[in-house]
């Protein structure tokens, strides 16, 4: 175990970089998964036709492309074309959000489904719109009932942030760990820190969505 610890001890500055660089693009991308993923799955079990087809493009758009070839897509094709400046973490972050949003729409729009009819009902009864009745009532409530599938969703949002290191030469955990390896040609030593940090990560990511799953359950 001493070379485990050697390479932890003279590396440790890097790792510790690559983690929160990780830490990062995951928060960013969260925040993009969730605002778009909700805004999509409303889109998707919204009663007017051309709604639901929107969301619909979307979805399917996303989950049919690669998340390698949208990355490519997105800061290769779109710098060479001058529409807009990105830099690596921007483009990475964006990407992955995106890819995960298409998911957490599914789910939320499954969730939708879940809500019985009689909620809506109500909420038109007492005056809402169509859509504010499905933002204040329904939406909420098929949140909570989809927080296990998204919250593996953001699970697979973690492990496949391991793709920018990669295709961007962003400096995560993955990235900075072939560094430290083409430096030591210590295969064993130096990525199974990096396999202990994506498990921190994954794990930590678990034990929060079970306490929100615990806390926001509906009870019935």
């Amino acid at each position: 175990m001493g070379d485990y610890w050697n390479v932890l001890r003279n590396n440790f500055p890097e790792i510790a970089s690559g983690f929160l660089m990780t830490c990062r693009i995951v928060a960013v991308a969260f925040l993009i998964a969730m605002g778009v993923g909700i805004f999509v799955g409303a889109l998707r079990a919204a009663p007017s036709k051309m709604l639901n087809r929107i969301g619909l493009v979307y979805v399917e758009f996303f989950r049919n492309i690669p998340l390698l070839v949208l990355i490519y897509i997105v800061f290769y094709g779109v710098n060479q074309a001058d529409i807009v400046s990105l830099d690596r973490f921007v483009a990475g972050a964006l990407c992955l959000g995106l890819y995960t949003a298409a998911y957490i729409a599914e789910a939320v729009r499954s969730g939708v489904f879940t809500v019985g009819r009689g909620q809506m009902d109500a909420a038109l009864s007492l005056g809402l719109t169509q859509r504010e009745a499905l933002q204040k009532v329904v939406l909420p409530q098929a949140v909570r009932t989809v927080i296990p599938p998204i919250g593996s969703l953001i699970i697979a949002m973690t492990k496949n942030s391991a793709i920018l290191g990669g295709a961007l030469g962003v400096n995560d955990i993955l990235h900075r760990t072939r560094q430290i390896y083409n430096d030591n040609f210590k295969f064993a030593e130096t990525f199974l820190w990096a396999t202990l940090a994506y498990l921190i990560l994954t794990v930590s990511v678990t034990i929060i969505v079970r306490k929100l799953e615990t806390r926001l359950a509906i009870r019935r």
